[in-house]
């Protein structure tokens, strides 16, 4: 464990993460700062997770990291009964849960960085197959996919050539043969203008070469027009297909839009209805109550050993033993007659158990609909609203409106700021050009008058009398230092020496010092 923190505080001080840790600060972080830690080093890995997380709900913040680390294929230490503990301790943003997850990212930067943008591509939509059975989102699910095809190998391509082995050398070396090459090319071209202009009427043929050109080119883009207008023309008959097909099924099921069809389909689902209600959700709620009861009971008993195991273990093959003499002694005593009646039974509860599917067919088949009711009208609500963007709801937009508020607040107090930086830096740099000015006027007009008297080059020779005067006193000021030291080292040993002996001393380390 103390191996895996000091790997985790050496990334962390280093770039890009410049945290400035050390094994004691980081192992004090409180949870919030240790999840925000673990969030920065995820947005180095993805962008998009760069945000505060005191902004976002700790639920929020755990599935946003789950998602992000399964996509990036991070298995959590331990067993898949593990799982439901592990989240938990990345919500509450405990050490054994987020230690684990900074060792292995960082580990590993570039590699999931390269992972993170290719899933941005890669990973495909979810598209439920209903919805694909429309042929337009058909269509644009098969594009998308053609166009996820065509990422891979872009990218593997990029992919090659960066690991081509291609140098700058090679390049200049292409481009000193190839302008090599066009100078004999340029010679050729000059011979053939001779060789044309020697021929008569030759500006009317090359007027004639140009409009062949113009022609050419223009055939190549009718010919890309034409081509244009087919796949239109071919998706408009699909479009035309698919309308035609709607109005068929609309115009049918308007054909048996009788009143005794009506009425024939009205009762079809009362009759289902109340075969659900009477029959089948009572026989469900039924089954739910004795499991409830059941677990009820197994909850409310005490835990069991090996011997009780044993016991019940042998009561069952006694309760087993006892129905299979049961079954024997039925048999024995069973009536001809009884045994025609079997293959009715046999045939109603067969009966019985496909009403009961087709039952549980049905309900599961209404609430598949509703759900895709549902759906279908909170993203046409959600296209409506925004015009294809994400719609921002409730407690997040509150969270936005604030957030952009308070960061509104700190923009304007920092533009006023650097609005003043600006002024007062101006008014510097404008002092500060105006005494340059002056100062040279006045080093102007003090060389002339030491011209006048006869001194030139006074005031060079003061100041650098100055700066050796400050040095000299710098010297001797260090000098001081060192006697007043050499004085208290010789003055610890003041027992073993005299006074006299001391001064002595003291007199001759001044004179060598000196």
């Amino acid at each position: 464990m103390s191996e895996q923190l000091k790997l985790i505080v050496e990334q962390l001080n280093k770039d890009p993460f410049k945290k400035n840790f050390n094994l004691i600060t980081f192992d004090s972080l409180e949870p919030m700062q240790l999840l925000q830690v673990l969030n920065d080093v995820l947005a180095e890995v993805d962008p998009k997770q760069a945000i505060d997380i005191r902004e976002e709900m700790p639920e929020q913040t755990a599935k946003r990291m789950c998602s992000l680390l399964g996509m990036l294929k991070y298995k959590p230490p331990g067993n898949q009964s593990d799982l439901s503990s592990f989240r938990q301790g990345l919500v509450i943003g405990s050490k054994p849960a987020v230690h684990p997850i900074l060792h292995w990212l960082l580990q590993r930067v570039p590699e999931l960085k390269k992972r993170a943008y290719l899933a941005r591509f890669l990973v495909k939509l979810d598209v439920p197959a209903e919805f694909l059975a429309d042929d337009v989102i058909s269509d644009t699910y098969h594009q998308y996919e053609e166009l996820v095809e065509g990422f891979k190998t872009n990218h593997k391509e990029c992919e090659q050539l960066r690991t081509s082995g291609f140098s700058t050398a090679e390049i200049r070396r292409d481009i000193t043969a190839m302008e090599e090459e066009k100078g004999p090319l340029i010679k050729r071209v000059e011979r053939m203008k001779k060789r044309v202009e020697s021929v008569s009427s030759h500006q009317q043929m090359l007027e004639q070469a140009r409009l062949l050109r113009v022609e050419k080119k223009r055939e190549e883009d009718l010919a890309h027009q034409k081509q244009e207008q087919k796949n239109q023309l071919f998706q408009a008959e699909q479009r035309l297909q698919r309308l035609q097909q709607q109005l068929k099924d609309m115009r049918q099921a308007a054909a048996d839009s009788s009143p005794d069809s009506l009425m024939k389909r009205l009762e079809e689902e009362i009759k289902i209805n109340s075969y659900m209600v009477s029959e089948k959700l009572p026989k469900e709620l039924e089954v739910l109550r004795r499991t409830v009861q059941y677990l009820q009971r197994v909850a409310t008993e005490p835990a069991l050993g090996h011997g009780d195991l044993l016991e019940m273990g042998d009561k069952i093959k006694e309760v087993d033993s006892q129905i299979n003499q049961l079954i024997e002694k039925k048999m024995m005593r069973s009536d001809p007659r009884d045994d025609k009646l079997t293959l009715y039974r046999q045939q109603a509860s067969i009966i019985i158990r496909k009403k009961e599917a087709k039952a549980e067919e049905l309900q599961e088949a209404r609430e598949e609909l509703a759900a895709a009711e549902r759906q279908l009208k909170h993203k046409t609500d959600q296209g409506r609203a925004s015009n294809g963007e994400e719609v921002i709801r409730g407690d997040e937009l509150k969270r936005l409106v604030v957030k952009l508020r308070s960061k509104g607040t700190v923009y304007k107090k920092k533009r006023q700021e650097i609005a003043e930086l600006k002024a007062e830096y101006g008014v510097l740099q404008r002092t500060e050009e105006i005494l340059k000015q002056r100062h040279e006027a006045v080093q102007e007009k003090l060389q002339s008058v030491e011209a006048e008297k006869g001194i030139s080059g006074y005031s060079n020779t003061q100041e650098e009398l100055e700066r050796v005067s400050a040095i000299k006193s710098e010297l001797d000021e260090k000098k001081g230092r060192t006697l007043d030291d050499m004085s208290e080292m010789v003055g610890c040993s003041c027992d073993l020496y005299s006074r006299a002996t001391l001064d002595t001393f003291s007199v001759h380390v001044y004179f060598l010092c000196s």
